[in-house]
């Protein structure tokens, strides 16, 4: 394994930033100095640039198996790596779902042969297979947690049944994540629209899937959490009503309920249904403009917890289907980084937050072993940015299999989005996989471990 020695580079971690050196030997991060010199290892200059841990999107639909049409774990791994993502949680609605841990095994086994990024699988849940959800309970050093649908589900995910809830809840281990939508609510919106007689188009989306439908639900799961003292984590919050859910008044160790926000909600609203139309539907909808603002303010000031992506590609085709049969999901993954790094630019955020809320927070609602920190013996999942290189999302450097994003046209006209910085270097497990444009895909990433009682 190559060792690289990274010179003179703005180390961003643990809420500070300092230039120094840092050497990489044997898949870890062996020293952080001023001043080190290392004769055998591959020379980087960092001068001018940053070091940022990888970021851990712990929300992710890589499609495989059973939806390969629409990505592979190969595929969006790459794109991940590409733009700083070094480690993912993927969702269990793949086909067949995962509801074993069997099935959890196969998905393992894809990844380790062809995953270019680190990994770890969420064990799936219906109203029929709580016993086998909770056989992750043996393993929770190696899962990294249970996904339940309550509501909105694809396929035979949908959780709703009281007593399967209330099992899950009682009985789990592990981190419970939950999609939280009301279905008897979404499905009365829906009516309502079709019985008006209009054509219905994305500019509905956040009228069907509503903000009363995400908080009912949200707060159902607030709800059994502390009934039985599980470990939730609710993912893409949507609404500024759900953030009255959540609390900044403890470290983020001690909480049992956290919350993760995912860019494209805190990115677009609803008035950009006008140019972006069903590119953007997905679940839970974006929605007018008062909820990214008030995601923004709960995300600065700690009541949600880390930022994701829900990664979901689909082909071109989905997508433009008319409203009511276009499938649900942003391919993002790739530009999730840059985007966050966009916001620095503007003064929204800064990069010691942009670590904390996709690195360090993430490793410590999951308990990830040796990883989201940028420390003396952690795995070298590193990430070097150049804050003042831009460039463009176009087909000929998108990665996702589905080869289309909302950031190619910004303005209805074919203008592609600016990020205004960009990804140079992707270390994994001390790896250097992607560096300037060329690739090294020669060693794959690694089952994340997670250090649990």
């Amino acid at each position: 394994m190559q060792t690289f020695l990274i010179k003179a580079i703005n180390l961003v971690n643990e809420g500070k930033t300092v230039t120094t050196d840092v050497l990489i030997h044997n898949g870890r991060i062996q020293k952080i100095a001023g001043s080190i010199t290392a004769p055998a290892a591959i020379e980087i200059d960092g001068e001018g640039k940053y070091l940022l841990p990888g970021a851990i999107d712990d929300q992710v639909h890589f499609r495989e198996p059973g939806l390969t049409h629409k990505a592979t774990i190969y595929t969006e791994s790459k794109a991940a790596v590409a733009g700083g993502v070094t480690s993912f949680m993927e969702m269990p609605n793949t086909v067949p779902p995962a509801f074993t841990l069997e099935l959890l095994e196969n998905k393992y086994n894809i990844a380790r042969q062809t995953s270019l990024a680190n990994y770890s699988f969420f064990m799936g849940t219906n109203n029929q297979n709580a016993d086998d959800a909770l056989t992750a309970n043996q393993h929770k050093d190696k899962i990294c947690g249970i996904k339940a649908f309550m509501g909105s589900s694809t396929g035979n995910l949908l959780v709703d049944n009281p007593l399967v809830l209330e099992k899950l809840f009682g009985e789990s281990e592990l981190l419970i994540a939950t999609h939280c939508e009301d279905e008897r609510i979404i499905k009365r919106n829906m009516q309502e629209a079709i019985a008006s007689g209009r054509k219905l188009t994305a500019a509905d989306h956040p009228i069907i899937r509503n903000e009363e439908a995400c908080f009912e639900s949200s707060f159902y799961a607030v709800q059994l959490a502390k009934k039985h003292g599980a470990r939730l984590h609710i993912l893409h919050i949507s609404t500024e009503r759900e953030l009255q859910l959540f609390t900044n008044m403890l470290p983020l160790k001690d909480k049992k309920i956290t919350a993760e926000v995912c860019v494209h909600h805190l990115h677009f609203t609803a008035d950009d249904y006008a140019v972006q139309g069903n590119l953007i539907k997905c679940n839970p909808a974006i929605k007018a403009p008062r909820n990214r603002a008030a995601l923004w303010e709960a995300l600065l000031d700690d009541r949600l917890d880390v930022i994701a992506t829900d990664h979901a590609p689909h082909t071109w085709e989905e997508k433009n289907e008319p409203y009511l049969k276009a499938h649900a999901g942003v391919p993002l993954v790739q530009h999730s980084l840059p985007l966050m790094l966009y916001y620095v630019k503007q003064g929204k955020i800064t990069l010691e937050k942009v670590a904390e809320k996709m690195s360090h927070a993430v490793a410590e609602c999951f308990q990830i072993k040796e990883r989201g920190y940028i420390r003396e013996g952690y795995h070298a999942d590193l990430v070097i940015v150049d804050m003042n290189t831009p460039f463009q999302a176009t087909k000929e450097n998108i990665l996702y299999k589905c080869n289309w994003s909302p950031f190619e046209n910004n303005d209805g006209k074919g203008t592609p989005f600016t990020f205004p910085a960009s990804i140079t270097h992707t270390f994994i497990n001390g790896n250097l996989v992607y560096g300037n444009g060329q690739w090294n895909e020669s060693i794959k990433g690694q089952r994340l471990l997670f250090d649990r009682v």
